[in-house]
């Protein structure tokens, strides 16, 4: 008697030959290679897109001035116009968004406490859209997902991971803080791309700097004592480009002059190490001199170049200011004195300054003869020089008197301790405007800054750890996320007496993104291939995201000026600091 020999039956996940079947979703990567160049970049796009649509949905509403749009829409519209800012009269908020955009200036310059920059991004907007919401925000919108694009490349070059630079890209889209900044004439926006690109930059550059260190040493150096390559790293592309956006930050707020100077150390440390690895002996110290001085021409210098230049307009109405701003209170401060209280008419009370003057001081250009040529612009320098000390005077001691009730202690920022409103319409009626509120009740509609808090404060716990790979695990790449976040936040605390805003930690924002993404990548693992442990920090990063994107969904009301009844508001209103 034979038998046949029976054919063992194949599992689910097995063919007929006993392989393993791959997964739907490893078929589908064979398909599309993310790290593709050209599959990568269309991905950045598509999540810059999708971030841009976002933005520009319903931009011009409110139909107001948000905040401090009142001074810098009005100011970049007189850019446009007038080559400088120029005071207004009273009432012109009103009228401008009437349609009125004539007899608003007075023609005397504005003492502006902020650089110039931004304001002529704004400008942008107004001169192509007119001088309306849509038009003074355009360019907000646009920057803000430019900085998703930037941030998708960065992580992308920092880690190698196509997929890890969306997960940042789009983390960043959907933070609050930023997503409403990117809907408004403020400041704060171009300032936190400008440093953004700026680290890009340097990032690329210590590729590149490698890289050329590697065409240049094929082997290793035999003599310690010398100092490698030095002439064909003079000239390096990326580092120059980093100095124009670091002038460029700088023209929009001084406050990126802090970044600057720590990643110019870090650029230095990264040279240092190059040389290091390739058998350079005391690379550190040598570094200061072959490394330390180019650096410091292509960011320092260049930077300098590149801001004043954005003074251009300024500069040209110099006479203008040393007619008008030549004797302020700020020019003739002399020292500043305890804070006095004073009555108002109507018996409240009100906190001033009281600081020591001199009634006659005024800038020494003002009571000059007017010079010609090349003594003109040193003569006009000299008074933006004069201008730039009353101006910082004005921000380290004109404001320690002052309160607001939206201020903010920067020790709190990635708390998310108070966040401010921008926009407001409260007491809305049932049936009116499609309320439908309970009887007793009414409904509203704001603008609140404030961040998404899953990102904020899952962004502390990854910067611990962030910290931790620094110092213990030797990784550069979290070395940016922690230099990057020290750098754009230690610095306020010296000022957390006056009047300062959450919304100024947008320049934060992507270093503790950086933080969170790293974390991810650390979770994911580098191995592509199954395992328990990819697994499940796939779930984690997964649920992680899923929360953030519903965490935003649910704050969208209040990002975006929506309708919501009472009871909805202080469903989101989560904590008393929040109203």
């Amino acid at each position: 008697m034979t038998t046949t020999p029976t054919r063992p039956v194949a599992g689910l996940s097995e063919d007929a030959h006993g392989d393993r079947v791959p997964t739907a979703w490893e078929r589908a990567r064979r398909r599309v290679d993310l790290e593709d160049p050209v599959v990568s970049w269309a991905a950045s796009l598509g999540v810059t897109l999708i971030a841009l649509f976002l933005r520009l949905w319903k931009l011009g509403t409110p139909k107001v001035f948000e905040f401090d749009e009142t001074y810098y829409a009005k100011d970049a519209w007189s850019l446009l116009h007038h080559g400088y800012a120029q005071g207004y009269v009273d009432g012109a908020n009103d009228k401008i968004l009437d349609g009125t955009t004539t007899g608003l200036w007075t023609g005397d310059p504005s003492m502006v406490v902020h650089p110039e920059v931004g304001k002529w991004l704004i400008a942008l907007g107004e001169w192509a859209f007119g001088m309306d919401p849509f038009g003074w925000r355009i360019a907000s919108a646009v920057v803000g997902s430019l900085m998703v694009l930037v941030m998708c490349r960065l992580v992308r070059r920092m880690t190698g991971s196509t997929a890890l630079g969306l997960i940042g890209g789009a983390l960043l889209s959907l933070d609050g803080l930023q997503f409403v900044l990117s809907r408004l004439a403020l400041l704060d926006i171009f300032l936190a791309f400008f440093i953004l690109l700026a680290v890009h930059c340097l990032v690329a550059d210590r590729d590149w700097y490698r890289a050329k260190m590697a065409r240049l040493v094929p082997e290793q150096i035999v003599d310690g004592g010398a100092y490698g390559p030095v002439r064909g790293l003079l000239f390096r592309p990326w580092l120059l480009a980093s100095g124009v956006c670091w002038g460029l930050a700088i023209g929009t707020k001084w406050t990126a002059v802090y970044p600057l100077a720590a990643f110019g150390v870090m650029v230095w440390l990264w040279s240092a190490g190059s040389r290091r690895s390739f058998g350079v002996r005391w690379a550190t110290l040598r570094s200061v001199v072959v490394d330390g001085v180019p650096a410091f021409v292509h960011l320092v210098l260049v930077g300098v170049v590149v801001y004043t230049a954005t003074w251009t307009g300024w500069l040209v109405h110099a006479h203008d200011y040393e007619r008008t701003l030549s004797s302020t209170q700020y020019t003739q401060f002399i020292k500043e004195q305890p804070c006095k209280v004073v009555t108002q008419d109507d018996g409240t009370t009100e906190t001033q300054e009281a600081n020591l003057d001199n009634s006659g001081a005024r800038w020494p250009t003002a009571t000059e003869k007017d010079a010609h040529g090349v003594g003109e612009l040193w003569q006009s320098l000299r008074s933006l020089w004069y201008y730039h000390q009353d101006v910082y005077t004005f921000h380290t001691h004109f404001l320690n008197c002052s309160s607001h009730p939206y201020q903010s202690k920067p020790s709190g920022w990635l708390f998310l301790d108070r966040p401010v409103g921008v926009a407001a319409e409260n007491g809305i009626k049932p049936g009116t405007q499609g309320c439908q509120a309970p009887a007793d009740s009414t409904c509203l509609r704001q603008v609140l800054l404030i961040g998404t808090p899953t990102i904020w404060w899952g962004g502390i716990l990854a910067l611990v750890y962030a910290v931790l790979m620094w110092v213990g695990g030797r990784d550069w790449r979290f070395g940016v996320a922690v230099v990057g976040t020290a750098s754009t936040w230690l610095p306020w605390l010296q000022y957390d007496t006056r009047p300062i805003f959450l919304f100024y930690a947008v320049a934060i924002l992507p270093f503790v993104v950086l933080a969170l993404t790293l974390t991810a990548g650390k979770l994911l693992g580098r191995s592509r291939a199954p395992s328990p442990r990819r697994t499940a920090g796939t779930v984690a990063v997964g649920v992680f995201l899923v929360f953030t994107v519903l965490n935003f969904a649910w704050f969208w009301p209040i990002f975006t000026n929506e309708l919501l009844t009472r009871s909805e508001w202080l469903d989101r209103i989560w904590f008393h600091r929040w109203i």
